[in-house]
């Protein structure tokens, strides 16, 4: 999956959750929360872009289990393309070579 692809789906996965209700949104903020600890937890301190491309190109099975952790009664606030692409694309935002909205590339 190409940088540009898998920005475009999390940003997607953001404007889901942006546009979710109030009552829906605080759920599916506290299991994106999580979701975004558990990134940190994986991927450590400095990481690049390419490598939560990759991450998130491996499976993101590991995501339905926090997301149960969190909210065990209320499967809607389980839904990847909701939680887990809003996550990555806030963890994005720690990238080192993320800035400003877009991928730094150096030559």
């Amino acid at each position: 999956m190409s940088f540009e692809t898998a920005i475009y789906q999390w940003q997607q996965g953001e404007r889901r959750l942006q546009a979710a209700t109030p009552e829906r949104a605080r759920l599916q903020e506290r299991v994106t929360g999580a979701l975004v600890s558990e990134l940190r937890r994986r991927l450590g301190g400095r990481f690049t872009s390419a490598e939560l491309v990759e991450l998130y190109e491996r499976g993101t099975d590991w995501c339905l289990q926090v997301a149960m952790n969190v909210a065990p009664d209320a499967p809607w606030a389980w839904e990847a393309g909701v939680v887990v692409d809003a996550a990555f694309a806030r963890y994005l935002r720690e990238a080192a070579d993320y800035a400003g909205g877009r991928r730094e590339i150096r030559a």
